[in-house]
């Protein structure tokens, strides 16, 4: 970060960021400071005669005192100019300048060094300068290059926006829109997978190894790394450097260094095992060596409170600075089953490492890490990497998602979160990872004020509920402990996914055929083959029989095999019958053998204790196959929307209360039009006299309700008298309402031309500090209010997430012809929510909206009332640049 007493008045220190470029390694993006004036006098020295033409199409060798101030001292709003450093050196410089002030065409221009030309520099400044922009009200960027500029027209051209063209006196004149595209947006997140994915394969596929700390006396822990970095046979290079060892001294047959520093040849991956107090001398020694990654087990940090934050946070900026990733601290380790590595960086001995297999695997704490890597074990699951990331300063498990969305050598994922301090990223990371692979996620709560210790996260203002919505959205896999994760893993690694719902139970004994088969329709699984019981004392060629059939079914998804012994050991023959009769075919079997547990080397099915747990397994399997079945849809884009007309009435609420506040009435009305929704006029009322005049205005039918916030959650009480179609009838309810709202304090009275009949819906939206942007809906009143019958879903949304949190509720069939009715137009209820869906995501100063009612109807849909707050935005975890967490998100 940069040091406070050298900003500039109004300099926006939200905008620094650091960031992971092409190659992995970690850079810091910053606005541009008067103190940086020699930085750029440098930095246009290092500069190419070509590349100097090209950024000013004049050959200027120095750059004169007049532009540098001009270049360095800004408004931060019509003029804007950003900075990435690599390793404290100036690497680039993007700018916007206004063609206009307070205009929104901007002139946009780049000049990366050529030291660091291909490195995606260009790309990260055109993200960080358009996101800015947006937000100030920038629409379109304009910018003159010459045709030979080929590299920064291919940064515009390759950014997914809709570029035009113009030739014209020998420049081309580039101009574009800066709204993200659906393109545009793929990029963002294609380029972020593909930086973030290298910088975990240099974490995790090191050439050379050192660690900090390693002591002569055993049972230490920089020992034991040292030790099984050398006994797990390591391929490359291992170091051990103990700054208190006598020159010459030997540890495991190896040299010590006191250093990293005095380490020949470099050093890619660097364990550090010190006190606390001697860590961040460890780590400036690792960044002068150039080294690429640090794994820090030492304890000490922000589980032991605020001193220990500040040290963490220390940690976290040298090591950014120097362009390194850092598992931890409090890590575990990491391991990395590759035989071309055989990376066992961390504290588990390495005969209790599970053997290769294809399970990546991730854990926060080093006592979880210890019992998952146990349980792997004894289960027979092989896994291919495995990262323990204690605080989570840095690499987090979405990082290693990243790894694993391309790593051949993983075929599924489970990780294991005590807290989640992205969960926006996460679902997007995790959704296009469970597309390829399946990923398996043990998590008790989130956000919750049980967050272990040196864990910084925000806390989420929503029901627990609510992650396991998000998660079921990505097509995550949700268990409740380590071994439900497990039982998930072994089925889905070694069997594959089931067709359908339909499932086999075949069995010798009767009671445990019975258990399986509530079991199965208990999870939603459907029996149609079975129960088929052979006797207990039947030969293993009769079970064959039975499984044979059981498989040959076409009515048959999968098979349940249970199996008793009729004596006191199981006989493996048994075991390979099962297996021979479902290999080959696309139908899964998960089998209780009882007395084992896990998968037989050699036959590839797994076994559980009892049914139930196999059965568990299998509907996990099952409900995850329909989802990788289902049509992804597409991204919801509603035609007629003005963000820039929103966002004046959002800047302008805020400039009135700066703390945030509730709209008013015809700022409701103007902020939800420019999104294409409009909202029938409601006409306060003060005499029944005004009620009467009112109504010979409006004409028609209408309805009169009560309005004070005293009265919201009365239902039920009379507080609205509908179909009213006569004068005197108006009048006469009115005195009604004001009668029996006098005895209770409250008053507020309201007209309405009447709606169409139909069902009266609600839909929602919040601003959560933890989870971004949720949007709920449901049937109003009773329903929501009562018996939490809502559907809750995350932008941003496809018309097929739409369809589904429609059809997710309880009174779903409400909207269907429920008893005689008619159905409701489903199609202009979708864009309604598609509508509200877009503008939460677009405005995080929107703290919370409610359409209520709504009423929909076979003609389409009304809303007759809105309310909506907003506040200052909170700061995004997934925003529309690119950006690292900073150990929060």
């Amino acid at each position: 970060m940069t040091d406070q007493a050298q900003l500039p008045h109004g300099y926006p220190q939200e905008w620094e960021a650091d960031i992971v470029l092409t190659d992995g390694m970690v850079a810091h993006v910053r606005p541009i400071l008067p103190t940086d004036a020699d930085a750029l006098h440098e930095f246009h020295a290092g500069q190419s005669a070509e590349s100097i033409y090209l950024r000013f199409f004049a050959p200027i060798k120095r750059l004169s005192d007049k532009d540098v101030y001009r270049f360095t001292h800004l408004d931060y709003r019509d003029r804007v100019a950003l900075v990435i450093l690599i390793k404290d050196r100036l690497a680039g410089i993007g700018r916007y300048d206004r063609i206009e002030p307070g205009g929104s065409v901007a002139e946009v221009a780049f000049n990366v060094s050529d030291h660091h030309q291909g490195r995606g520099i260009g790309s990260i400044l055109l993200e960080h300068l358009a996101d800015i922009g947006r937000e100030a009200g920038v629409t379109r960027f304009i910018a003159d290059v010459l045709p030979q500029n080929r590299k920064m027209i291919g940064v515009f051209r390759d950014a997914g926006f809709e570029v035009s063209h113009e030739f014209d006196d020998g420049v081309i004149a580039v101009s574009f829109d800066i709204e993200p595209t659906d393109a545009s947006r793929r990029v963002r997140m294609s380029r972020e997978h593909r930086a973030e994915a290298r910088s975990m394969r240099a974490v995790l596929h090191p050439s050379s190894v050192a660690v900090v700390g390693v002591s002569r006396r055993e049972n230490t822990i920089g020992r034991a790394f040292f030790e099984h970095l050398v006994k797990g046979g390591f391929t490359g290079p291992t170091y051990a450097v103990n700054n208190r060892a006598e020159p010459g001294t030997l540890i495991l047959g190896h040299p010590t260094h006191a250093s990293v520093r005095d380490i020949e040849g470099g050093v890619d991956l660097a364990v550090i095992a010190v006190p606390a107090a001697e860590v961040l001398t460890a780590v400036q020694d690792c960044a002068a060596a150039g080294v690429k990654a640090l794994v820090v087990a030492s304890e000490g940090f922000a589980e032991t409170g605020p001193d220990g934050a500040a040290l963490q946070h220390q940690l976290l900026v040298t090591a950014r600075r120097a362009g390194m990733r850092v598992l931890g601290p409090t890590s575990f380790g990491l391991i990395n089953n590759d035989p071309q590595t055989r990376l066992n960086a961390s504290v588990a001995p390495p005969d209790q490492v599970p053997p290769l297999g294809t399970l990546g695997l991730f854990a926060q704490s080093g006592g979880l890490g210890v019992a998952v890597l146990a349980s792997a074990r004894r289960r027979g699951l092989g896994i291919s990497t495995f990262a323990s990331a204690g605080n989570r300063v840095d690499i987090s498990g979405n990082d290693l998602m990243q790894y694993w969305m391309d790593d051949e050598a993983t075929s599924a994922v489970g990780l294991y979160l005590e807290s989640m301090g992205n969960p926006r990223k996460f679902s997007r990371v995790a959704r296009e990872l469970a597309r390829a692979k399946p990923v398996i996620v043990v998590k008790q709560g989130v956000g919750t004020t049980a967050i272990p210790r040196g864990h910084r996260v925000r806390l989420t203002q929503e029901p627990p509920e609510t992650f396991a919505m998000m998660l079921r959205q990505s097509g995550v896999i949700r268990v409740d402990n380590a071994h439900q994760l497990f039982d998930v893993a072994q089925l889905v690694i070694n069997q594959p996914l089931p067709q359908g719902d339909r499932v086999a139970i075949v069995t010798n004994n009767d009671a445990l055929g019975s258990l399986a088969a509530d079991a199965a329709t208990a999870r939603d699984l459907k029996v149609t083959h079975g129960p088929v019981t052979v006797p207990a004392e039947a030969v293993i060629e009769d079970f064959r029989e039975v499984v044979e059939a059981a498989v040959a079914d076409p009515r048959v998804d999968a098979v349940i095999a249970c199996f008793i012994p009729p004596i006191a050991e199981i006989d493996p023959e048994v075991v390979q019958v099962v297996a021979a009769a479902v290999d080959g075919t696309q139908k899964p079997c998960v089998a209780t053998f009882l007395g084992m547990r896990g998968v037989q080397p050699g036959t590839g099915v797994p076994s559980y204790p009892m049914p139930e747990d196999g059965i568990r397994a299998l509907a996990a399997a099952t409900r995850y196959a329909e989802w990788l079945r289902r049509d992804r849809g597409e991204p919801v884009r509603p035609d007629g929307i003005s963000r820039a007309a929103a966002d004046r009435i959002i800047d302008a609420a805020l400039e009135r209360s700066p703390r945030g506040s509730e709209l008013t009435t015809q700022e409701v009305t103007e902020l939800l039009a420019a999104y294409g929704i409009e909202v029938w006029p409601v006409h306060a009322l003060s005499s029944d006299e005004e009620a009467e005049q009112r109504y010979k205005e409006l004409g028609g039918t209408v309805v009169l309700k009560a309005t004070s916030p005293l009265l919201q959650h009365q239902p039920g009480q009379g507080w609205v008298r509908t179909g009213l179609r006569h004068r005197k009838a108006v009048g006469a309810a009115y005195r009604d309402l004001a009668a029996l709202l006098a005895p209770l304090g409250a008053d507020g009275i309201a007209m309405q031309k009447m709606a169409p009949g139909g069902v009266t819906v609600e839909i929602n939206s919040s601003e959560d500090p933890l989870f971004g942007p949720v949007v709920g809906f449901g049937i109003a009143g009773l329903p929501i209010e009562l018996l939490g019958d809502e559907a809750q879903r995350f932008p941003p949304l496809t018309d097929v997430d739409i369809v589904e949190m429609v059809g997710s509720i309880k009174a779903a069939p409400m909207l269907d012809g429920y008893r005689g009715a008619m159905p409701v137009d489903h199609r202009a209820l979708r864009d309604l929510i598609a509508r509200v869906s877009v503008l939460a995501d677009n405005h995080p100063e929107v703290a919370s909206l409610r359409l209520n009612p709504v009423m929909a109807h076979q003609d389409g849909i009304e809303v007759l009332g809105a309310a909506v707050s907003v506040a200052p935005a909170p700061t995004r975890g997934d925003a529309e640049r690119r950006v690292l967490s900073t150990g929060v998100v």
